[in-house]
């Protein structure tokens, strides 16, 4: 990882050293010596692709953007992971992504490898027939690549059902054959129930594990103080799912600021739909604030996240993007008794804010501790769903939205308690404190990898 020939890439490094680090702080070395061989294997991409993207604006002016897919790891299955068109894409964001990717799927139980891509293209301020132009430009060469039994992406950052549906029918024309391709689908051609609400769903139910646990069954979301960051899909269904199961959630946002509860009470499922037509029509949380509906009961802290704005919570959901909770706002989380953090990001927590949360769980026993759990376990949901839809797909059958949410629940319990187990295992406790699940989530996801690659001789 620190070879002198290698790129800088910091966000891959950092999710590198929060896997390692959690590895080798626990016993799995001591009692696996030869996982450290399989670590280095697992590092490394079996595969990186980057091409380029001509297409044409509708001034008729050539445009060129960046393509990438890295095809991580497929020793559990066909490479799976999002695609995500943003300005900020770049190797070493994908590479993160990527890597976050193989164990948060292998925590699935489905049968899926790791892989992330996406472009440089911004699909803000575009016109439907440039994104659909630059949508086909981006297929017509990521087709080359992929396929349903091979690699199969689905949506991210700047990619929603509107983008899907444009790689899909490029795909389609091309490859000439309907395969299941990618995920996240429209619900009349191959789409599965429940896919765009599995994360946030996903998250509230390991998170609902995890207070049942600590607090041995006596409590649950009713009546929890909820802050949530974000506005997308993420954030959405998880407070819808906080609402419903009896929370209130205290916060939203974007990436120009927060819009933080005024009093007592919570978001509305009214607000929270205002909301969500704001983002499909790619507008910014700023041009609701000064409405009556929103000013008299909330207040927008232009340029700030929520975590230092809340007031008293129990529950931190970082649902917007990777590196979203500093040390400071950590602390402050926990000076506002906050009790369970859970990331609906990937890596939404910074390497700081997670040593500050786990110093907190090791020096106070039980439920008087912060409890934090990683996004390769707390989101899971999304991509589990997403495999379902693959097995869906393939039998040429749809489930009703029941059975999916009924999959969904069985996965996010399994996550929460191969972590936990997993924990107590290689990561055991003192008496009374909670088990981490960054670590138990990380060397269960890392060893079940690993192992199918050592029988398939990726290691020896």
């Amino acid at each position: 990882m620190s070879a002198s020939n290698l790129p800088h890439e910091p966000e891959f490094e950092q999710a590198y050293k929060e896997l390692a680090s959690t590895l080798e702080n626990s016993s799995l070395f001591e009692k696996n010596p030869e996982y450290r061989k399989a670590l280095a294997v697992v590092s490394v991409p079996e595969r990186v692709l980057q091409f380029r993207v001509v297409w044409e604006d509708d001034n008729h002016q050539v445009q060129i953007n960046r393509g990438f897919r890295v095809q991580f790891n497929s020793a559990l299955g066909p490479y799976k992971g999002g695609l995500r068109f943003h300005p900020s894409v770049n190797l070493s964001i994908l590479k993160f992504l990527g890597f976050e990717q193989i164990f948060k799927n292998a925590l699935t139980g489905l049968s899926m490898g790791g892989g992330k891509g996406g472009s440089d293209f911004d699909p803000k301020g575009k016109s439907d027939n440039e994104i659909r132009r630059f949508c086909v430009s981006f297929m017509t060469e990521l087709c080359k690549h992929i396929g349903a039994d091979t690699d199969v992406p689905a949506g991210d950052i700047g990619v929603t059902g509107r983008e899907i549906g444009f790689l899909f029918g490029q795909y389609r024309k091309i490859r000439n054959q309907w395969e299941g391709v990618l995920t996240g689908k429209g619900g009349s051609w191959g789409g599965s129930l429940i896919r765009p609400e599995a994360t946030g769903y996903g998250l509230v139910y390991y998170v609902d594990h995890m207070i049942k646990h600590a607090t041995k069954g006596a409590e649950s979301f009713a009546g929890k103080r909820v802050a949530i960051s974000g506005s997308g899909n993420v954030a959405q269904y998880a407070a819808l799912k906080v609402i419903e199961l009896g929370g209130s959630v205290v916060s939203l946002s974007d990436s120009k600021g927060s819009l933080v509860l005024a009093g007592e009470g919570s978001f509305t499922p009214a607000e929270i739909e205002v909301i969500a037509q704001l983002k499909v029509d790619r507008k910014q949380l700023a041009s609701i604030v000064s409405t009556d509906a929103f000013a008299s009961k909330f207040k927008y802290i232009e340029g700030a996240r929520p975590w230092v704005h809340v007031g008293a919570v129990d529950v931190a959901l970082p649902s917007a993007t990777q590196n979203e909770v500093s040390g400071e706002e950590a602390q402050a989380l926990i000076d506002a008794g906050c009790k369970f953090i859970a990331e609906g990001s990937n890596m939404g927590c910074t390497q700081a804010a997670i040593d500050i949360f786990e110093a907190h769980r090791t020096a106070n026993p039980g439920s008087a501790a912060i409890w934090y759990a990683p996004g390769k376990a707390a989101n899971a949901g999304g991509v589990a769903v997403s495999g379902l839809e693959m097995a869906q797909n393939s039998a040429r059958i749809n489930w009703t939205a029941e059975e999916v949410d009924g999959r969904l629940k069985g996965i996010m319990e399994s996550c929460f308690r191969n972590g936990l187990d997993t924990a107590v295992k290689y990561a055991t406790p003192a008496e009374g404190v909670l088990p981490s699940l960054v670590t138990g989530s990380n060397i269960a996801g890392f060893t079940k990898v690993a192992e199918a690659m050592k029988e398939q001789g990726d290691w020896w």
